[in-house]
């Protein structure tokens, strides 16, 4: 199990399009994957459990992977948040 800490920048943090970005590329890993911000902790591939955690820009989250590409994976989902999402 491998975690990263990681800063929103887009204009409107993990909301509807960006968070369906990042549940779309969560799920292409076999690994097991994890937003968790404060206390709370919530299956990345969950498009509920993303929009539940409220995350807005500038807020620090930490991403949890766990499995076979948990490497890939939180290398994957830290460029597509350091890349803004596309926007």
């Amino acid at each position: 199990m491998i975690s990263r800490n990681v800063t929103i920048k887009n204009s409107v943090g993990l909301h509807a399009r960006p968070a369906t970005f990042f549940i779309q590329k969560a799920m292409a890993y076999k690994s097991s994957v994890w937003v968790e911000k404060e206390d709370r902790r919530v299956n990345a591939k969950s498009l509920l459990g993303v929009l539940s955690l409220g995350i807005v820009k500038d807020m620090e989250i930490t991403l949890i992977a766990d499995g076979p590409d948990e490497s890939e994976a939180l290398e994957g989902l830290c460029a597509l948040i350091s890349g803004g999402f596309g926007e």
